[in-house]
């Protein structure tokens, strides 16, 4: 992915970046890159902040722990994003709210979702080798889909996908 005139690379330190273009592939690594650095940060992304509901004055450190958690969820999402993709999410409050809000604007409601899992379905079924391909080409197409189905969730096994 190229944003704003430069290439990304691989880091262990630095979340993947988004940039509008091939939400699958971004949120895949988002979601592992985000379990390798904490996987509590992962879970908050999934199911939501973890609540404090005493006040302020009563925090013990596992309160304020659990408060540095969340805020480090919504900021290694804001990191992960250009400016444009960012103005998407900045009115969220919470790592879930801004997580789901990405994946309804790049995968749309469940009704768009089945309509593209109904498109990959029957490239998948109808996929055969185009003239002048390559064994490389054609296996990296047919992944492509297939990669495409599980980013929607409709998995298939080894031997239907053969």
């Amino acid at each position: 992915m190229a944003a704003q005139g430069f290439v990304e690379g691989q880091s262990i330190n630095r979340p993947p970046l988004f940039d509008g273009e091939d939400y699958n592939y971004w949120k895949t690594r988002m979601e592992f890159f985000l379990q390798g650095y904490d996987y509590q940060l992962w879970t908050i992304i999934e199911e939501g902040d973890l609540i404090v509901l005493k006040p302020r004055e009563e925090w013990i450190d596992n309160d304020r722990k659990m408060l540095s958690h969340n805020s480090k969820a919504k900021n290694l999402i804001c990191c992960a994003l250009t400016r444009i993709e960012f103005n998407r999410i900045s009115a969220c409050k919470l790592a879930k709210e801004m997580w789901d809000k990405l994946k309804l604007t790049y995968e749309g409601t469940d009704k768009v979702k089945e309509t593209r899992i109904d498109i990959l379905g029957t490239q998948c079924e109808k996929f055969q080798m185009l003239t002048g391909e390559t064994i490389t080409q054609i296996y990296s197409r047919f992944t492509d889909i297939t990669n495409g189905l599980a980013g929607l969730g409709k998995m298939y096994n080894t031997g239907d996908m053969v």
